[in-house]
């Protein structure tokens, strides 16, 4: 697979991700562009877990703050521009999320 593809890749699904990981490791050397992404999507995967389970648990305890149920749709924007971030062939963050992630997870790289 290219790249390119692999960039999209690391953002589609969990599963996308571990195929993305792991070809990128059978390359020598490792893409730039492909382990960053995949350093962006496993910190979002891990973000949009943490955001999902704490909205679920604050809307469950206080049935009037549904509208917290809305930061999935602010997530899905956010792994939009991921995306097309991949897709540009750009090592740009994520908006927002983003710079917490490059410095992280040096199990990837």
């Amino acid at each position: 697979m290219s790249n390119k593809t692999l960039a999209i890749l690391s953002y589609i699904t969990i599963i996308g991700w571990v195929i993305a990981l792991i070809q990128n490791n059978d390359k020598k050397p490792k893409d730039e562009l492909v382990t960053y992404h995949l350093k962006q999507g496993f910190g979002f995967f891990l973000l949009a877990i943490v955001v999902n389970i704490a909205t679920t648990i604050v809307v469950t305890i206080v049935p009037m703050l549904f509208f917290l149920n809305y930061a999935g749709l602010v997530l899905l924007v956010l792994w939009v521009f991921g995306i097309i971030n991949a897709v540009n062939e750009q090592k740009k963050p994520i908006p927002l999320v983003g710079p917490m992630f490059e410095n992280q997870f040096a199990f990837i790289g």
